[in-house]
């Protein structure tokens, strides 16, 4: 198979010789030219302004206040509706499960219907990741804007590459979820080593 862009039938046929796993396809025509759409699950995290002034993304002992107490855990029925209010950050999942080949990432992007309306939303999924994919959505308008659980919303696109990548070969923070999880920024090792060589 080919380098670069996956077309539609590069993708059923890594889906037949059970090489990607894309579960449910509720129609037969979420497989597009050169996209597959995937659907809003029903979970979501909202963030909230809370009684902290910020939220810390550092490794600081002092303010010990993990990142996800500032997101409102929710969940909707599948045809339930969801408001995205403007500003806010929302994390959601999408409805289908997806095991990439070793040798294949995707870029995400919003189906155009929705980009019009001012949301936003950047994300690129690494060789080799299963799980739900948990998806970062601004609304950057100032009108709130009413989202269905179950609608198409996305468009991934699928590339192959040169050679395969280990995806479990490092340490990951967002693996084989199936929920949207919350920022894990203050986990990163390098906090720790930056950290101390000011620790004298």
């Amino acid at each position: 198979m080919k380098t670069g862009l996956l077309t539609s039938s590069d993708i059923k046929k890594l889906i037949s010789d059970r090489k990607l796993t894309i579960v449910p396809l509720l129609e037969s025509d979420q497989i597009g030219g050169i996209s597959v759409d995937l659907r809003i699950g029903i979970d979501f995290l909202s963030q909230h302004q809370g009684r902290e002034p910020f939220i810390d993304t550092t490794n600081d002992n002092i303010t010990n206040r993990p990142i996800k107490s500032h997101f409102t855990e929710t969940r909707r029925k599948l045809g339930e509706n969801f408001l995205l209010h403007p500003s806010q950050p929302v994390l959601f999942s999408t409805l289908e499960y997806i095991k990439l080949p070793n040798d294949v990432f995707v870029d995400l992007s919003l189906r155009s219907s929705y980009n019009r309306l001012g949301l936003n939303i950047s994300a690129i999924v690494q060789p080799g990741y299963c799980g739900c994919i948990s998806v970062e959505v601004v609304n950057s308008g100032n009108t709130p804007i009413r989202i269905m659980s179950g609608a198409r919303f996305l468009q991934a696109r699928f590339y192959k590459l040169h050679k395969s990548v280990d995806y479990f070969n490092i340490k990951r923070k967002y693996t084989c979820q199936v929920r949207p999880v919350a920022s894990k920024a203050n986990e990163d090792e390098d906090l720790k080593k930056i950290s101390s060589l000011f620790n004298f």
